[in-house]
């Protein structure tokens, strides 16, 4: 591997060094000295477009030397066309000033409605350089800001509702280690755990406040990511707003139903006389209450980001998350995973929503921060060194309450209790270097990484109490019914809660594990049209296990390799693409014994494996029209350790799972003033090797975390054209789910979450500095659940209404 690794940098360095090609380089900017960010900017003679970024900048590389057009546009401003020279191995400048059109008002309405987007055509992070979705060979959805300001989104979990194919599984709990939300992605559990392509782990909810866009990443993403980071079924990574030229913000106002009280602002300014500093600070005050007896959520969150251009080469990038929050947790009803079930399903279970089942002094916190720097640096003309720092920390902090179902044919719930004490620590230091070159007649785009990864989780958490009994109807007592006995009653109180909790023991932990990796993946235009991608990764875990015990360490190294083809029928406009991706998981050892307890030991493990090959379509076609994804894929993952069904005190390598299914995901401005998006997921999940008596992962069946087979979401906005109307807009939407198996095991026995369709409508208003927005969730009002073995009820209907104010 090392001989293989100093060879093919060797002669890529080389060879990059031979191509004589040049840069076209430049900014888009207004009449006022603002910059134009996402200007469409068309290369003719090349057939090649980009869009500018967050400072007007755009640019082409290994451009051959001759004359060539350039082609600026943007909504509501003037068409430009300007002629440029390039030179072999030299940089082109040009800068272009627009000036709004002289158009009626109208004309100018038209155009900005059907310029709209919901989706975004390059990613500096998917594949970890610069590179169109179209010419991308893996597949992957993103989730806008536009998007989220239409719909009025004032938390992480809804603004995933846009992306096709994912699932809430679990609410987040607080709780230390995995306080996050579960979403389900192609039939596998995954939490947000990424930021700006660097770990942001967190222990309860994201706050929106500061996203530029989420991008949803498909499959298994190994040879990129690692394992500690993403999971089979993929990844999200959310990537954060950055600072820009020019002076500019806004601020807003949302209420609504259930308490609901949120302040935000975003401030853009320039720091210095040059403008070679420049500042963007978001942040935001949520409140706000539950839908059902108890419960709440308060957070405070604010964002810096700081730019520094030091020179045409040199710029750096510092930016800062923190949050600090403090609630309830979200009822789930955990179903009891080793005994049968007592219900089959909800008209059996007789929940009522309305009731919460805890109390708004039982609170947990969760501040977190997570701290990035970068630095990059213009090698050459081909090359890019970057250089990433990456600090976050994740606590939890209160109490935890757990619902658990007794099964001892009563039908309570047994509630129990846990003092959080819990701080998650991460530290990742990434260097890549990124070109953009030609050997010969190939283009060549590569990424070559060191990833460095260490994350400490200290733990000094109580040990759960039982406080008392209760049914789902919200009828409480005190019988403890291993013993038979009746006991005082507990109250859901500071001073009662705190009494128990006295003498409860403390899990005492302070564990470390690190992680070195290598990477490097190329992508390569064999003809313009066609182009292939080749990646690798070794990953090298250790898991130092805990500080205070001898022995329980083990380092393990893993391989994961990543190819795809993509092929452009009509280019930037249609094309075909096929991938291999790979992922994997370490697997600490165990310690096992015989079935009689005699002869324990540590039997140790080779890391899971999961492949994934897809085929699929990718459309951007008529000027933004209609883009759309459209893939089939399937997944196998083998090598997993599972309990071996003849002895308890054993564990067994050799369970396999497939989870096989296509996706659609469409957006697309049929006609002016429409703008829509549509995506489905279809999923089908299957134990392949397994125990007979698991409850997840029983032969046969379909795994608790694959979520719904059917997943359906859409949301349009029209704003109206004429002249009476022409700055009021109406929005609507639907998500959809098929029924959702929660449990299902011949052991313990199935239970049914039914199907739903939430309905969501909106009405707004747009004038020049401000916007208002009326939003109506869940216009019928629908009862709906969630769960992974457990029952987590829905949202009901929900009025919000916001004001929106520009500089």
């Amino acid at each position: 591997m090392r001989y293989f690794f100093t060879i093919f940098f060797s002669v890529f360095f080389v060879l990059s060094t031979m191509a004589q090609s040049g840069s076209i380089r430049g900014t888009v900017l207004r009449n006022n000295g603002k910059p134009i960010v996402q200007a469409s900017i068309l290369l003719i003679e090349e057939q090649s477009g980009t869009i500018s970024d967050n400072f007007g900048e755009f640019k082409f590389d290994n451009i051959e030397a001759g004359e060539f057009t350039l082609k600026v546009s943007y909504i509501g401003m003037m068409t430009v066309e300007k002629k440029v020279i390039v030179e072999a191995s030299g940089n082109t400048d040009v800068d272009f000033i627009l000036e709004p059109t002289s158009l009626s008002i109208e004309q100018v309405v038209v155009r900005d409605n059907r310029g709209t987007r919901y989706s975004r055509e390059e990613s500096d992070y998917v594949a970890k350089m610069p590179l169109k979705n179209i010419e991308n060979p893996q597949a992957y959805s993103t989730v806008t800001e536009q998007l989220l300001k239409e719909q009025n989104v004032t938390n992480f979990d809804d603004a995933l509702k846009n992306a096709p194919g994912v699932s809430k599984l679990w609410e987040s709990t607080g709780r230390g280690g995995d306080g996050a939300g579960y979403f389900s992605m192609r039939g596998f559990s995954i939490q947000p755990t990424l930021v700006n392509g660097l770990p942001g782990l967190t222990n309860g909810s994201l706050d929106p406040a500061n996203i530029e866009r989420i991008e949803v990443l498909k499959g298994p993403s190994g040879t990129l990511f690692g394992s500690s980071l993403v999971s089979y079924g993929g990844l999200i990574n959310t990537v954060t707003k950055k600072p820009y030229k020019g002076f500019g913000g806004e601020a807003s106002f949302t209420m609504g139903s259930f308490g609901l009280n949120r302040i935000t602002a975003d401030v853009n300014t320039p720091l210095g006389e040059n403008k070679e500093i420049v500042l963007r600070v978001n942040t935001a005050f949520h409140s706000e209450t539950s839908f059902q007896d108890a419960g709440f959520k308060k957070s405070f969150f604010v964002a810096p980001t700081l730019a520094y251009t030091v020179n045409e080469k040199l710029s750096f990038l510092v930016s800062g998350e923190f949050l600090s929050s403090e609630g309830t947790n979200q009822t789930m009803l955990f179903l009891n995973r080793s005994s049968p079930l007592e219900y089959d399903n909800m008209e059996e279970l007789n929940y009522n929503p309305k009731l919460s089942l805890t109390s708004n002094e039982i609170s947990i916190r969760n501040p977190r921060y997570n701290l990035n720097a970068k630095m990059s640096y213009k090698l050459s003309d081909s090359w890019t060194s970057q250089t990433v720092v990456s600090r976050g920390s994740a606590q939890s902090s209160g109490y935890y309450t757990y619902l658990w179902d007794a099964a001892l044919t009563t039908g309570d719930f047994e509630l129990y209790l846990s003092d959080q004490n819990a701080n998650t620590l991460s530290t990742d230091i990434q260097q890549n270097l990124i070109g953009d070159f030609n050997i010969g007649t190939f283009r060549n785009r590569m990424v070559i990484g060191l990833d460095y990864f260490n994350r400490n989780s200290i733990t000094n958490s109580s040990g759960y109490v039982w406080v008392h009994n209760v049914t789902p109807q919200g009828e409480v007592n005190y019988i403890n019914y291993y013993t038979g006995d009746t006991l005082a009653p507990r109250y859901l109180s500071r001073q009662s809660i705190d009494g128990l909790l006295e003498n409860a023991s403390r899990n005492l932990s302070n564990t470390r594990e690190e992680i070195y990796s290598a990477y490097l993946s190329d992508v390569i235009n064999i003809t313009p049209s066609l182009s292939v991608m080749a990646s690798l990764r070794v990953d090298h875990f250790i898991n130092e296990g805990s500080t205070i015990t001898a022995g329980d360490g083990f380092s393990q190294t893993a391989l994961s390799p990543k190819f795809g083809v993509i092929y452009q029928q009509v280019l930037n406009q249609l094309s075909l693409f096929a991938n291999y991706q790979n992922g994997f998981n370490n697997v600490a050892p165990r310690q096992v014994a015989d079935v009689d307890g005699n002869n324990p030991r540590v039997k140790t493990f080779t890391p899971e494996q999961a492949n994934q090959w897809e085929v699929g379509m990718k459309t951007h076609l008529f000027a933004d029209i209609l883009t759309s994804t459209i893939s089939y894929y399937n997944i196998n993952v083998f090598n997993k350790v599972l309990m071996d069904p003849s002895n308890p005190n054993n564990s067994i390598q050799g369970g396999e799972v497939e989870s096989r299914g296509f996706e659609v995901d469409l957006v697309a401005n049929p006609f002016p003033g429409l703008n829509l998006i549509m995506g489905y997921g279809y999923n089908q999940s299957e134990v392949i090797e397994g125990p007979e008596s698991s409850t997840f992962e029983e032969e046969g069946k379909r795994p608790g975390e694959a979520g719904p087979k059917n997943l359906f979401n859409a949301w349009a906005t029209y704003r109206f054209q004429n002249n009476a109307l022409r700055n009021f807009g109406v929005g609507f939407g639907a998500n959809s789910a098929s029924e959702l198996l929660v449990m299902d095991s011949e052991a313990i026995g199935r239970f049914i979450v039914p199907s739903y369709t939430v309905l969501n409508a909106s009405l707004f208003y747009n004038h020049e500095d401000f916007e208002v927005t009326l939003k109506l969730d869940n216009l019928a009002n629908k009862e709906y659940y969630k769960g992974w073995s457990t029952i987590n009820p829905q949202m009901p209907r929900r009025f919000s209404a916001s004001l929106r104010y520009t500089l």
